[in-house]
């Protein structure tokens, strides 16, 4: 076997780091001592950092590149070429000049620590002699200026950046009220022209009702990009406002044909049905909401006009009775449109087309799949392959195999339920299909790269077979696993350690590779020990895991508050005497670069918070939803003794406090001075259901409103707040503001007996629910919790798979009892998945045995005959591939060697 170079012979010369190119996030930080000085400097002062590195370097990496860097001279004057090395440059005390460019090297870094850069980089550049072209200068970065800031800038300043600034740049609050402002002043509610509101589309967010309703309609509805744009940065509640305003001027069938993105998809049921769609040349290239689209596709089916090939977008709104009626002739043409739309597929519909294309391909010849060809096979989508049943995939011949390990290789296994049969069945073919599938010690590391996402899918047991290089490149693979099998994981990361020793001793490096799957178990962050690298490489894979527990955000925020201990939270510590108090003062850097990790602090601790900390960062804090009612206490007091007595507040300083305001008493709640604009910043906080009521009779006194006199834009802006209105309430509200409003109010978490009133509302809007539409079940959400028995029991089976997946676990278990076997099997693998212990506890065990059915995708149980892994879902290859390319590359290297 050949060794790796060592450190004194220096063959990472010029030319070789010329030829890598990207490759060289591959290296390994060892391998960066073999570059001789002269040539790394002159490869990084050409310029080919920046330009090679299209790939994010792993940390440690990053920082032994950049410590050899430092080495080089005139770095501080050509920071604009470290490309991503930038993100590891922490300095202080730059130019303006130096500053701006090396701000324009950390666009593409991400993470808490870079933002602080950031932060100071920006305060830099802003002390230079050009303001104008200082703020084009900077960016996106721009939104790093503080509101005191930002409101020091004349409205000229601020126009010029706007213009200049692409639309998807996210704004506070506080700094979108201070930027409106600027710009609208006291004309906010002038009618708007298009070209002006272009100009402030990416404040679209902070604008007034009056001026998204006042918006003059000719002069948006021509320009399909620009209202797209626009429409993404918007509210919920403003996109029904802008709707309303619109829909005033221009007619139904004119206005829907000319929407897009968002505003598109919150146009109603009511008024899509008013729109008179009739052919697919209509609906073909619009992106629908799922009610939208079961609407769209019932509407097709009834008029004779269902081509899968244009549907696109509808395609998530048909069902398997249209599936299933598809003629014979025309199911290729089906399988093949279905499969090239994959992200508008859920798994019901992916399980209904490949049983109609399996049954149609087996009524041409007896044992088909026995028998099938490699022609034959190949035209069998991927998609529609991976829900062959077991028994068929255990019959497929081994001529086939080529074609099946390619198909399986690139395969995306998200539609395939978790616990589904053919997950090993397929497995387990791959296997057989391997020159030593047979035999796993004989495996090689390029037979398992065959398997692809499959390889997921293997059982620690059968992983111990395979010879030790093997195994460790098996290992290493599936860290790039988007998911696997909960039963398989306590095993895997006992083996992990077994072959790479404890996590305890690993190198930065190893943790890099191997820290996914060592993080499948919770009880493993705490372990973890705190070496100097430890917060940057769990930083650096955190969005890279596709579950983040609790443990690991909390071994982070320790990470970060015992390495950034203030000095001055020890002096006031041992100025009041609490000497021996282990709490770390929360200070404004620590806070801004934990973000939601501030749940994490102590009451304690968030007492050492000084005033001038809580003001600089309250929008941070009031950010956070989950409180304890414990901290909620300290900031209550907190916020107190900064803005004063809760009535003195103003609406400002309640939306900053955000989830603050959840420590308030009923009678303070009941006096908040919020407009329904502003409601969306509270929204998302972890209220409790008696809290509601008094949010909604505050809301109402500031605003003046009566549940009678609330139409559809005002009940999508009271979001979770609607939940607080009263019976009384409740049968006020009018039918049809409601129908409008209800598919906008998605996710409503509301006590069950009030879903049960907002049901009587539905029932007189839609009528009895035994004949609701797949349409309307999908657009009431979470009210379909709030049917009774009987109504549950009414309902068609065919809407259950279009019930929102956060309803199931809402439905009382008596309730959800009285379904029957067909309308259970209906719910589909991720509604059944859904189902509570207690749901499960009263139903009898014929229908337990279907809810198992459902789970699984329906098909038949397989027994197996290896050891190999049960289902999951399983990643894209990208993580794969980004193992394998360095290995190709080297292999590549020793040849040209």
């Amino acid at each position: 076997m050949l060794k790796p170079c060592t450190a004194a012979l220096k063959w990472l010369d010029s030319e070789t780091l010329t030829m890598m190119g990207p490759y060289i996030s591959s290296l390994k930080p060892a391998d960066v001592d073999s570059s001789p000085k002269e040539a790394l400097c002159g490869f990084f002062l050409s310029g080919q950092f920046k330009s090679n590195m299209t790939t994010k370097m792993n940390p440690s990496l990053g920082r032994k590149f950049l410590q050899r860097i430092q080495e080089c001279s005139k770095v501080s004057e050509n920071v604009d070429k470290l490309g991503p090395l930038a993100c590891y440059y922490d300095v202080t005390n730059l130019s303006p000049n130096v500053s701006k460019k090396l701000l324009s090297q950390l666009q593409d870094c991400d993470g808490p620590t870079v933002s602080k850069l950031k932060k100071d980089l920006v305060n830099s550049v802003m002390t230079g002699s050009n303001k104008t072209q200082d703020l084009r200068d900077l960016g996106r970065s721009v939104t790093l200026l503080s509101p005191k800031q930002l409101s020091d800038l004349s409205a000229k300043n601020i126009k010029d950046i706007l213009q200049n600034l692409e639309p998807s740049v996210k704004w506070s609050r506080s700094q979108l009220r201070i930027l409106v402002n600027k710009q609208l002043g006291e004309r906010k509610c002038d009618e708007l022209s298009g070209q002006r509101l272009m100009e402030l589309q990416s404040v679209a967010a902070g604008l007034p009702n009056c001026v998204v309703r006042n918006v003059k309609p000719l002069d948006i509805l021509n320009n399909t990009e620009t209202l797209k744009t626009i429409s993404k940065q918007m509210r919920k509640g403003q996109l029904k406002v802008m709707l309303q305003g619109l829909g005033e001027k221009v007619p139904p069938s004119e206005l829907v044909q000319k929407l897009a993105g968002p505003l598109l998809r919150s146009v109603s049921l009511k008024n899509l049905e008013k729109a008179n769609i009739t052919s697919l040349d209509q609906v073909e290239n619009k992106t629908w909401s799922l009610p939208q689209a079961a609407y769209l596709a019932k509407k097709m089916y009834g008029l004779k006009k269902l081509q899968y090939r244009r549907l696109n977008s509808v395609l998530q709104g048909i069902t398997c009775k249209m599936i299933d009626e598809v003629n014979g002739s025309y199911t290729q043409d089906m399988a093949e449109s279905i499969t090239k739309n994959p992200q508008w597929i859920s798994k019901v519909q992916a399980q209904c087309a490949a049983r109609k294309f399996f049954n149609t391909l087996e009524k041409e010849r007896t044992d088909y799949f026995k028998n099938i060809t490699v022609p034959e096979l190949e035209r069998i989508p991927t998609m529609l392959l991976l829900h062959l049943p077991p028994s068929k995939v255990k019959d497929l011949p081994d001529s086939v195999c080529q074609v099946f390990l390619d198909k399986l290789g690139t395969a995306n296994l998200t539609s395939l339920p978790p616990q589904a049969p053919s997950r090993p069945a397929l497995t387990e073919r791959a296997l057989l299909c391997l020159p030593s599938g047979n035999n796993i010690s004989g495996l090689t590391s390029l037979d398992l790269s065959r398997l692809g996402p499959l390889l997921c899918e293997l059982k620690p047991s059968t992983l111990r077979f395979m010879a030790p290089e093997v195994l460790k490149f098996s290992l290493q693979t599936m860290a790039s696993c988007e998911h696997i099998p909960q039963p398989n994981r306590a095993d895997l990361i006992q083996l992990v350690s077994q072959v790479f020793g404890s996590p305890s001793d690993w190198p930065a490096e190893t943790m890099e590779s191997l820290g996914p799957l060592i993080l499948l178990d919770d009880n493993a962050s705490s372990t973890l020990p705190n070496k100097p690298w430890m917060k940057d490489v769990l930083l650096f894979l955190r969005p890279r895991l596709t579950q983040i527990s609790d443990a690991l955000k909390k071994k982070i925020f320790n990470l970060t508050t015992t390495t950034t201990t203030s000095s001055t939270a020890r002096k006031r510590r041992a100025a009041s005497g609490n000497t021996s108090s282990n709490s770390t003062e929360p200070t404004e850097a620590v806070v801004e670069e934990l973000g939601q990790d501030n749940v994490f602090w102590t009451p304690a601790a968030l007492k050492l918070m000084s005033n001038s900390t809580f003001l600089a960062t309250v929008e941070i804090l009031g950010s956070v939803p989950n409180y304890s009612s414990d901290q909620l206490g300290v900031l209550y007091r907190k916020a107190v003794e900064v803005f004063g007595p809760v009535p003195n507040m103003s609406e400002s300083i309640i939306v900053q406090l955000g989830c603050i305001t959840q420590s308030f008493s009923n009678s303070e709640l009941e006096m908040l001075p919020l407009s329904l604009e502003s409601l969306d910043e509270i929204a998302v906080c972890g209220w409790k259901d008696s809290q509601l009521p008094s949010v909604w009779k505050g809301v109402a006194k500031y605003n003046n409103l009566t549940a009678a006199l609330l139409g559809s834009a005002e009940m999508v802006q009271l979001s979770r707040f609607i939940c607080g209105l009263n019976s009384s309430e409740i049968s006020r509200l009018s039918v049809g503001a409601f129908s409008d409003a209800v598919g906008s109010m998605d996710g409503l978490q509301c006590p069950v007996e009030v879903l049960q009133r907002l049901k009587n509302v539905a029932v007189s809007a839609f009528g009895a629910p035994g004949n609701w539409t797949e349409a309307q079940v999908s657009d009431l959400d979470n009210i379909i919790a709030g049917l009774n028995q009987s109504e549950m029991a009414s309902l068609t089976p065919s809407v259950f798979p279009f019930i929102s997946k956060s309803c199931i676990s809402q439905i009382p278990p008596q309730n959800f009892a009285v379904l029957s076997v067909v309308q259970l099997e209906a719910l589909g693998p991720d509604n059944a998945a859904m189902v509570t212990s207690d749901q499960q506890a009263v139903l009898t065990e014929e229908q337990l045995s279907i809810l198992k059915k459902a789970t699984t995708g329906g098909q038949e149980d397989q027994k197996q005959t290896q050891p190999l892994a049960s289902g999951a879902p399983v990643s894209s290859l990208e993580g794969m591939s980004t193992f394998i390319k360095p290995v190709l590359f080297l292999f590549i290297g020793f040849l040209l060697l």
